[in-house]
């Protein structure tokens, strides 16, 4: 049996009920995110349920696209974000690996693609 240890996040951002700076649905620290690298983000309602899992090549652009994005999968639950969790993981395989891993292990909401748990 193979053992996956989800990674502890690098980066962990909070939505802010009144921000006084420009901001995209009440998130204001994207600069915290790395624009260069890449890894896997997870997106968590005030429950601290998970609500969606993703990965990228470039973090900063491709999560700020989830908000902006008509085609996102979360594009209708949005205002449910409260949290966003990154984890810098630069291999290719090993993303793929722990997004699989994450979304069925964890039963991310409004994750369709590769659920292996219905």
């Amino acid at each position: 049996m193979i053992q996956i240890t989800i990674p502890t996040p690098d980066v962990s951002i909070t939505k802010q009920s009144n921000p006084q700076l420009s901001h995209i649905y009440g998130f204001t620290d994207f600069h915290l995110i790395t624009r260069e690298l890449g890894g896997i983000y997870m997106f968590y309602n005030e429950q601290d349920e998970l609500l969606f899992v993703g990965k990228a090549r470039k973090l900063r652009p491709r999560i700020k696209k989830h908000f902006e994005d008509t085609v996102s999968p979360i594009k209708n639950h949005r205002d449910e974000v409260t949290r966003i969790d990154v984890c810098i993981v630069e291999d290719a395989m090993e993303r793929e690996i722990y997004e699989t891993y994450i979304i069925n292990s964890l039963h991310a909401r409004y994750n369709v693609d590769k659920v292996f748990y219905k």
